[in-house]
């Protein structure tokens, strides 16, 4: 007997991204740059909002996505940004943000107040990847603890992100692992990627770093 192919996942992503779509041109109309942040968990996404929050101050708000606890959107709002908190637990624990919910926290913002929309996405480098969450630019954190070779176990985070930030490069001297190495790998799967090296403990690569978002 043939077998029949289920298009369950090709329904939600459609409709996914038929919202995606209108969340991004209405940000446009407004002039908010809207940013999605992926990584592993653990990789410095949140210390870097915190970073980012000195720099744009209260230009900027975050939308913290987790499965459980409110840990990441606590330590934005002791920054003095807006936060907003998506947990996925009740949804069974998802591993992803979806862009209708993205939408819901959207709403809740006052839009004439900011000029930058930060998405801080479930810690995974496989699902947040597939799913589009309306962002302007897709923008993958990958740290120097985690090895070079994850942008080629993981490549659809890295194809879909236009920006890397390999962050804890103070950590480098203490580590068997070559940036020149995780530069390659990040270029095999994406070789248009904007690479910037960030390092929280000491500010190296921060200027890069704000420079890139305010471009």
């Amino acid at each position: 007997m043939d077998v029949k192919e289920v298009k369950v996942m090709k329904k939600i992503l459609s409709a996914n991204d038929k919202i995606a779509s209108e969340l991004r041109v209405e940000l446009d109309k407004k002039g908010i740059l809207f940013m999605n942040l992926m990584s592993s968990p653990g990789s410095g996404k949140t210390t870097l909002m915190e970073l980012t929050a000195k720099n744009l101050g209260e230009k900027m708000c975050v939308i913290e996505g987790d499965i459980q606890t409110t840990l990441d959107a606590d330590r934005i709002a002791k920054a003095g940004i807006q936060a907003y908190q998506i947990n996925t637990g009740p949804f069974g624990g998802d591993c992803h943000l979806e862009s209708s919910w993205i939408k819901s926290a959207i709403e809740e913002i006052d839009l004439e107040k900011v000029e930058f929309i930060f998405v801080e996405n479930i810690g995974n480098l496989v699902c947040p990847a597939e799913f589009d969450v309306g962002a302007h630019i897709n923008a993958v954190v990958l740290s120097v603890t985690e090895g070079e070779d994850k942008p080629l176990k993981y490549p659809l985070a890295f194809q879909t992100s236009s920006v890397c930030i390999i962050s804890k490069i103070d950590l480098l001297p203490y580590l068997d692992i070559k940036i020149e190495d995780i530069r390659k790998n990040i270029q095999k799967v994406n070789p248009k990627m904007t690479i910037i090296e960030l390092s929280a403990k000491n500010g190296d690569g921060l200027d890069g770093w704000i420079e890139f978002l305010k471009k």
